[in-house]
């Protein structure tokens, strides 16, 4: 039965730079956020998800030729603008729970549902009051299924990995159980006489409720093992030559912190096994100028050594490790790498107290260590622990593992472990203080679930992994970066402090979470493999997804950590999810080279792998919807402004081998700070979302000469459309085009079964790719336009001097070829001609009383970068007035921006490509404020 599927509005046009921006601001966003739920890695921010997938739900105002017959192109680009308005404003993150945004939203996927069930009148499946489900397959963090929930649809989240599971678990499908129901914990003491507050909808009760039992989960363990973190006196002794100290003589301090050193014994005989400490730095708190530091004190004999917190001036040594090997503090020798590995794997690696920090009445205290806080930390006590598990070692990843760190229970001192320990046996005791307040069971599951996450947040940040970040004064928390590197001197915080690391601020973090989830419509939390999803999930779903790319991030060793700690906690909770020793590893989609030996055999995994899961999507997912997939770069596969990997080439292969189509590769730069971009590789995309459709089984092969002519029929209208066409929509930023043209590229390429080589042989995707990529550097060239002599001839100009200056016989057998003169561009105002030489002028160096109107020579060069001039120094107003005097040269000037982005892109002339991009950027905007001008110029002439 032949479906009618309508083109959505990814497979047409997107406001890229808008979704780009939003998504680049998300990242500085942490009060509020789900991620600040429990750590994932490489997560895709809110905004991007929100905004796929509304565009891959609502149908293009163009539509596909006879479904939306009678309507004009302007009026399909002024509808399609309304939808780009609205994602506009789902993108802001103030708008993340903006019930008003979120309903035009929704109300334009349902609209577009009943257009497509209109259509398919009579077939089953096409109910117009009934959404389709939503489906992730590999929903890891879960941003995508929780906007999906977001928008209205019910959303089904599965993953391999049960912390991954666990996680989607407690953001799409507890909070709806629970939404607007009370809490019942005991209200805090603090609470009584301030003010509480009496909405609780959504999951307000159950984020309550976490503040209560957390707050309380505090006070018991402190009462417990409080002793253990004992607070430090300042006496007058520890205040001579330091100033700073004068103050707090006398006083107790809490302690933030105790950072320590890892030592080994020194290898030379004569310092009789005195251990020598291993330092990647040592500086506390480091300023312009000096700050705080620690001075290793050897004693007069040689053999020992004191740590003294020192402030002002600099240490004597930056440290004493680095990638060559280590200096011995007391003899200044060196010490091989392979000895410190030697003696750690053996177990004989010690510490040593480098400094304590304190809270003081400004700010940090730092002081010298002292007996009593170095034999705390030692003070062993009963504990029950997890079971250990081995680290999966992935060289570069988890180094720790050759120094010995080689399971996740040495990961903790025994103070640390303590404290871990102590809190998870309170977490035990939920159950029947839940049942005791007037909860139920289900209730008190939900509850220890996000106690459960405290407890992993805790983990994260007091394993000796963690280190001292001296310019911010806090910790680095254990996967500060997508690994477990070995840590040399490191940080023990204090879970009773009111500072950084302390067990409230989980319980804070968690419970501000609960804001950006909706609690609505329903979630459903699967454990499955990509490659074999069951019945449990339902069919003819919406699917957007996150694959694991390749080997960047290795999901399954680094999460061992939190399963560690999640299956001690939890285990009778969730018995299935955590049966298993360790997080499930043989099946992970990742290229491990060193489980499956060797990268070709990891490549091949990981590729076949990837293969039958696209298969499973598109056999699953609902056909009037396109899937979409996003593509993660890792910078290797960055190089010279270009990806150079076979990765992306191979990604698309598998996609397309899997019987889908691509219809769209939408570059999301998700690090970018601001508008301004950079020529190079951060303006490259950090993920590419890639839409796909099923293939028509039926396709037909065709040759590389037919492919290459419908490259030149097709191309150039989904181009324009993506520039933006005339209507004024938002378009690509050129540092974008060249990735996201590819998809209507690869759209032609993979609707068909083959494309055939000359010899017989069917076209790669490499191959494919070179081809799609001339075709829209054609499209973009001048030559290709309607453009004036003069403007060609400052291009060629252009691309052979840049702004530099060129010999006047060259530039006039050039100008002749053009059919201009060097007299007439000169007249035209875009060039310095004299003295034999010749040069373009720079758009700062272009007039600024300068009126298109009274200018009898005007070629598109110099109308381009006098808006240049004018967007760079009086802005988009002005820019936009300039416009408005000269409107029939809008979109030449766009274009040839286009074009000289590109070429100044080829040449690494970043400052100049990104005055290009700037404004094309702004193009919309500059639009904006032509009508604007052009309205007030009509106005002006009425009243006269």
């Amino acid at each position: 039965m032949s479906i009618k599927s309508p083109k959505k509005l990814i497979e047409v046009a997107l406001p890229l730079d808008d979704i780009n921006v939003a998504a680049a601001r998300e990242k500085s966003i942490r009060h509020g956020h789900p991620s600040t739920l429990h750590l994932w890695w490489a997560r895709r921010p809110l905004a991007a998800a929100r905004a796929v997938l509304f565009a891959q739900m609502v149908n293009d105002p163009g539509g596909e030729r006879g479904y939306f017959a009678g309507k004009t192109k302007a009026q399909a680009d002024a509808e399609r603008e309304k939808l780009f308005q609205i994602i506009r404003d789902l993108v802001k993150w103030e708008n993340t729970n903006n019930e008003e945004v979120l309903e035009r939203a929704r109300a334009e996927i349902r609209k577009s549902w009943r257009e497509t069930c209109e259509l398919n009148k009579g077939k089953p499946g096409f109910d117009p009051d009934k959404l389709p489900a939503f489906h992730d397959p590999f929903a890891g963090g879960g941003a995508i299924p929780l906007e999906a929930q977001r928008l209205g649809l019910e959303s089904y989240a599965s993953d391999l990995n049960p912390v991954a599971v666990l996680i989607n678990k407690a953001m799409i499908e507890i909070p709806p159980k629970f939404a607007g129901r009370k809490p019942v914990g005991p209200m805090l003491p603090g609470d009584k006489q301030g003010k509480m507050h009496e909405d609780w909808s959504g999951a307000r009760g159950l984020a309550e409720d976490v503040r209560r039992y957390g707050h309380w989960m505090r006070e018991e363990a402190e009462k417990r093992i409080g002793h253990l973190y004992p607070k430090v006196k300042v006496t007058a002794e520890m205040a001579v030559d330091r100033p700073d100290l004068q103050p707090y003589v006398g006083e107790e301090l809490t302690v933030i912190a105790w950072l320590w050193a890892r030592t080994v014994r020194s290898p030379n005989p004569q310092l009789n096994g005195s251990e020598i400490p291993l330092i990647k730095s040592f500086w506390l708190y480091k300023k312009k100028g000096g700050g705080v530091y620690v001075d290793p004190v050897v004693s007069p004999l040689g053999n020992s050594y004191e740590f003294h917190v020192r402030v002002g001036g600099e240490p004597r040594m930056e440290s004493t490790v680095n990638r060559k090997g280590v200096t011995c503090v007391l003899s200044e020798s060196p010490v091989p790498l392979s000895y410190v590995r030697t003696e750690a794997k053996a177990g004989r690696i010690g510490r040593r107290m480098l400094a304590v920090v304190a809270e003081g009445k400004k700010g940090r205290v730092y002081l010298s260590p002292t007996d009593a806080q170095e034999s705390a930390a030692h003070t062993k006590q009963a504990i029950e622990t997890p079971n250990s598990i081995t680290i999966d070692h992935w060289a570069g990843c988890t180094n720790c593992v050759v120094y010995g760190f080689d399971d996740f229970n040495k990961l903790f001192d025994p103070r640390p472990m303590t404290a871990l320990s102590t809190f998870s046996l309170l977490l035990k005791s939920i159950n029947e203080n839940v049942l005791a307040d007037g909860g139920d069971r289900e209730y008190a599951k939900a509850l220890k679930t996000y106690l459960a996450f405290a407890i992993d947040k805790a983990a994260d940040y007091w394993s000796n992994m963690c280190s001292w970040h001296n310019t911010k004064q806090q910790i680095r928390q254990t996967f500060g970066r997508q690994a477990i590197p070995m840590a040399w001197d490191y940080v023990e915080v204090n879970p009773f402090s009111s500072s950084t690391g302390n067990w409230m601020a989980w319980i804070d973090w968690i419970n501000k979470s609960f804001v950006s989830m909706p609690a609505s419509s329903a979630g459903i939390v699967l454990q499955e493999d990509a490659q074999a999803i069951s019945d449990a999930v339902a069919t003819d779903n919406v699917v957007s997804t996150d694959p694991p790319y390749y080997d960047n991030v290795p999901y399954s060793n680094l999460s061992d950590l939190f399963y560690t700690w999640l299956r001690f906690n939890l285990k009778e909770e969730y018995p299935t999810l955590f049966s298993t020793m360790s997080v499930p590893k043989a099946p992970e989609l990742v290229a491990n080279q060193f489980r499956h030996g060797g990268k070709d055999k990891a490549f091949e995994f990981f590729m076949n792998g990837m293969e039958n899961a696209f298969k499973g999507m598109a056999e699953r997912a609902n056909p009037t919807y396109p899937l979409t997939i996003y593509y993660a770069f890792k910078q290797a596969d960055i190089k010279d402004g270009d990806v150079a990997s076979a990765g992306w080439s191979t990604f698309l292969d598998s996609i397309i081998r899997s019987g889908l189509i691509i219809n769209g590769t939408w570059p999301m730069r998700t690090e970018m700070a601001t508008r301004m971009m950079a020529s190079g590789n951060n303006a490259l995309a950090s993920s590419i979302v890639i839409v796909a459709r099923v293939r028509d089984k039926d396709a037909e092969t065709i040759s590389r000469r037919d492919f290459q002519r419908k490259l030149r029929d097709e191309m150039p209208e989904a181009l324009e459309t993506m520039i933006g066409g005339s209507s004024g929509q938002s378009p690509i930023a050129p540092v974008d085009l060249a990735q996201a043209a590819i998809g209507p590229g690869m759209a032609i390429f993979s609707r068909f079964a083959d494309v055939v080589e000359a010899d017989g042989s069917p076209m790669s995707v490499h191959d494919a790719l070179i081809l799609i990529n001339r075709e829209i550097t054609d499209f973009l060239t001048p030559d290709a336009g309607n453009f004036d002599n003069d403007t060609l001839f400052c291009n060629s100009w252009f691309e052979q001097f840049g702004w530099s200056h060129g010999d006047f016989g060259q530039a006039d057998v050039l100008a002749r070829g053009k059919g201009t003169s060097v007299a007439g561009v000169a007249d035209a105002g875009v060039i310095d001609s004299g003295s034999g030489k010749v040069r373009l002028l720079r758009w700062a160096e272009y007039p600024g009383d300068w009126d298109p109107k009274t200018d009898t020579r005007t070629p598109i060069w110099e109308a381009a970068h006098h808006l240049i001039r004018a967007l760079n120094q009086q802005g988009e107003s002005e820019a936009g007035a300039l416009l408005a005097r000269m409107p029939e040269k809008g979109e030449a000037i766009r274009q040839l921006a286009y074009h000289l982005y590109t070429l100044c892109e080829r040449k690494k002339w970043a400052d100049d490509a990104r005055a290009y991009n700037e404004l094309i950027t702004a193009w919309h905007a500059i639009v904006a404020a032509s009508h604007e001008a052009g309205h007030r110029g009509e106005q002006g002439a009425l009243e006269l």
